[in-house]
């Protein structure tokens, strides 16, 4: 009966991530526990349990005697988290090309290939796919779980930012550049390289997010 009820509220949780993700649920918004109790026809139990799962992932907050909230990403945040992943990211890099077969290699080639086609045919969506892929199969050749859960846990917080940086103009181009560094140095066993190249590319995606949050400022002061 136990793990039916974990059950239950690890599937509440991910609906209300997903809820969150897609933008239902802003930043800042309050979370209606009675609405989506009645949506989603549960009771408050699985529906509080998962509440509490999303507060220890720093997704949402909650304020005694008025209730849970979605959590905002400020600037100082994206400040704080961008050095961090990037470290995390770059210890992944390194472990991955001490550990990547020739096999792994070639899967890489492959995604690198329809990063470098998406890109040059300026289809940013498919790109962030392909982006995705290749960071994740980055972090699961370093064959770390720690390392891989933090990183997953310091994303979500980023998602909440909702700020395309590949949007940026000449953004695209720059980072196929960087991706296409990190994979030359994994290619060539350089474990040190591919470190130093993939925290240089994640501080580059923080660079152009603070670009969108200014532009967007400017956009709504103007």
């Amino acid at each position: 009966m136990r793990a039916l009820a974990s059950s239950l509220h690890d599937d509440v949780a991910s609906q209300l991530r997903n809820y969150i993700f897609d933008g239902q649920l802003r930043p800042g918004s309050f979370i209606d526990e009675v609405t989506l109790c009645e949506l989603w026809s549960i009771s408050r139990t699985p529906l509080r349990e998962a509440l509490k799962v999303l507060t220890a992932e720093g997704l949402v907050r909650h304020e005694p005697r008025r209730g849970c909230f979605v959590n905002e990403v400020t600037q100082q945040d994206l400040d704080n988290i961008f050095p961090v992943i990037a470290l995390l990211e770059g210890r992944c890099a390194f472990d991955a090309t001490r550990h990547a077969t020739p096999a792994d290699v070639q899967a890489l080639e492959v995604w690198h290939q329809r990063l470098q086609q998406h890109a040059d045919a300026g289809r940013i969506n498919d790109y962030y796919e392909a982006n995705f892929a290749i960071h994740e199969a980055i972090i699961q050749l370093a064959n770390n779980r720690w390392l891989a859960q933090t990183i997953d846990d310091l994303r979500k917080i980023l998602k909440l930012a909702r700020l395309q940086q590949l949007h940026v103009p000449g953004r695209l181009k720059q980072s196929l550049a960087e991706h296409l560094t990190i994979f030359a140095a994994l290619k060539a066993g350089d474990a040190a390289g591919a470190d130093a190249a993939m925290r240089h590319h994640v501080l580059q995606q923080h660079e152009a997010l603070l670009d969108l949050v200014l532009a967007n400022r400017s956009v709504l002061t103007a």
